[in-house]
């Protein structure tokens, strides 16, 4: 028994096939009586729209590229969640292609979305190579989610206030007593961003003289490293602000093999509020960047591109806010 066709469903509805096509596309342009025999039929008949020819008819392929920084990075999990929800709920399907191994393969995976006519692209996290999205946003609607950069005309951005979410982390420290502060950094834009926003918070605070900063990979590893430099200084820290949950754990391991107790011996706040922080044995403070939301503006924002692709870019943030939990405690005394 053959599928049923458009013309099925338009002959048992008692309507033309341009009427079925246009309840299926969501038209509002449809008397409700016609729309709900439509939609009766499509039932009756188990009728599902052919995608190709959908496809064809429209011009598009209601397909979205997504090109992700590095899939091993918690925080981007909470913000596909948000954006695929939101373009699922538009009807439109996600092609997920990781950017780590772009570059250990040598490809170009943003060619690869074009020749696969997606109707937009969104690229998140640092790329190595902004480039190759400067290319492709030439022709075909894009937005950049989860970082600073590149910035790029008819680009728009979404991402987390990056300078706000650090001073909330450091000024919680600051709070709790501590002097002796360090930062262990992250890389590229939304690293810079966090770690300027760092050391302004201490020089307000007058604190200039003790702020200490080592340099991380936004990895578990970058994290430990970092933490070990910091804690064979001969004036050790009594708190550590990190770059990102990843490396905020790497941190708990370097203080925990040094024989310090977390938070009583050492004060430890990571940023992202990954699913890492919540779990109980880290239980991480750390500053929630509303990577949901970040995920879900990203995806209108592509939506009101693909409507007006002539629209000047525009930089949206969302606000963060720090959650304590169990690595944060005020300074022992004589510490």
């Amino acid at each position: 028994m053959s599928s049923p066709t458009i013309r099925d469903v338009a002959e048992r509805a008692g309507v033309s096939k341009s009427l079925v096509s246009l309840v299926l596309r969501g038209s509002e342009g449809v008397r409700p009586e016609k729309r709900e025999a439509v939609l009766a039929a499509v039932e009756e008949l188990g009728y599902r729209p052919n995608a190709a020819a959908r496809s064809l008819s429209e011009r598009r392929t209601r397909t979205v590229g997504v090109l992700l920084n590095d899939l091993r990075n918690p925080w981007f999990v909470e913000l596909l969640d948000g954006l695929n929800a939101r373009l699922y709920d538009s009807g439109l399907h996600v092609l997920l292609a990781d950017g780590h191994l772009n570059r250990r393969l040598g490809e170009d995976l943003t060619r690869t979305f074009t020749e696969l006519r997606v109707d937009g692209l969104i690229a998140v996290g640092t790329l190595q190579d902004p480039q190759a999205l400067r290319t492709v946003a030439g022709h075909v609607p894009t937005v950049v989610a989860g970082a600073r950069e590149p910035v790029l005309p008819g680009v728009d951005i979404v991402a987390n206030d990056d300078e706000h979410g650090a001073r909330l982390a450091t000024e919680h420290l600051i709070g709790l007593g501590h002097r002796h502060i360090a930062h262990i950094a992250g890389q590229g834009a939304v690293g810079e961003l966090r770690r300027r926003s760092f050391e302004a918070t201490m020089r307000a605070h007058g604190l200039a003289d003790t702020a200490v900063v080592e340099q991380g990979d936004l990895t578990e590893e970058g994290g430990y490293r970092a933490a070990v430099r910091l804690l064979n200084r001969p004036r050790r820290p009594t708190a550590v602000f990190a770059v990102n949950d990843m490396t905020c754990v790497g941190a708990l391991s370097a203080a925990e093999e040094s024989g310090l107790r977390v938070p009583l011996d050492l004060s430890l706040v990571g940023y992202d509020n990954t699913y890492l922080s919540r779990l109980r044995h880290l239980w991480l403070t750390t500053v929630d960047n509303a990577g949901h939301d970040v995920g879900r503006r990203a995806a209108q924002r592509l939506l009101d591109r693909i409507d007006e692709p002539d629209r000047p870019a525009e930089v949206d943030l969302a606000t963060p806010r720090l959650d304590v939990r169990g690595t944060t405690a005020p300074p022992r005394t004589g510490a």
